[in-house]
């Protein structure tokens, strides 16, 4: 088994092509005004190793279990140190994080979103958002794991 300092080693090695492929993504959006839609779907990483684009899509089922199709883009660029730059598909920078800073915060107007990622059951992992502003109050936690 190892120690806690080789998987805090092996860990801070992910790096952005580490990210290429298929992934099944299951997510649950806790509104804290009461209620929790959830998310069902693909992601699917392509590019290069300098850069990628994050493409995801699926079922929103919604509370009252009405289900609508949902889709996102997002562009991933090998950032300094290691780290992966995350921006909106239209160029705007979203925000930064790797395996060694697995968290990072962006302010949009009032709102503030957090999130914080956990890789230590890699390939599997999540990502935690935590989103509070005058209009919103929720927690998102997505799950990603390879498609085999």
């Amino acid at each position: 088994m190892a120690s806690l300092n080789e998987q805090r080693e092996f860990f801070e090695t992910i790096c952005l092509a580490d990210f290429a492929g298929k992934w099944r993504i299951t997510r649950e959006i806790e509104d804290h005004s009461g209620g929790t839609t959830t998310f069902n779907g693909e992601a699917n990483l392509s590019g290069c190793d300098d850069q990628m684009r994050y493409s995801e899509s699926g079922q929103v089922t919604l509370l009252n279990n009405k289900t609508i199709q949902a889709e996102r883009t997002y562009l991933w660029r090998k950032g300094s140190d290691g780290q992966i730059d995350v921006y909106f598909d239209d160029g705007r920078f979203f925000h930064r994080f790797s395996a060694g800073k697995p968290y990072a915060e962006h302010l949009c107007g009032d709102d503030l979103y957090k999130v914080s990622y956990d890789f230590t059951q890699w390939p599997v992992w999540r990502s935690t958002w935590r989103v509070n502003g005058p209009r919103k109050d929720y927690t998102m936690v997505s799950c990603y794991s390879p498609f085999s």
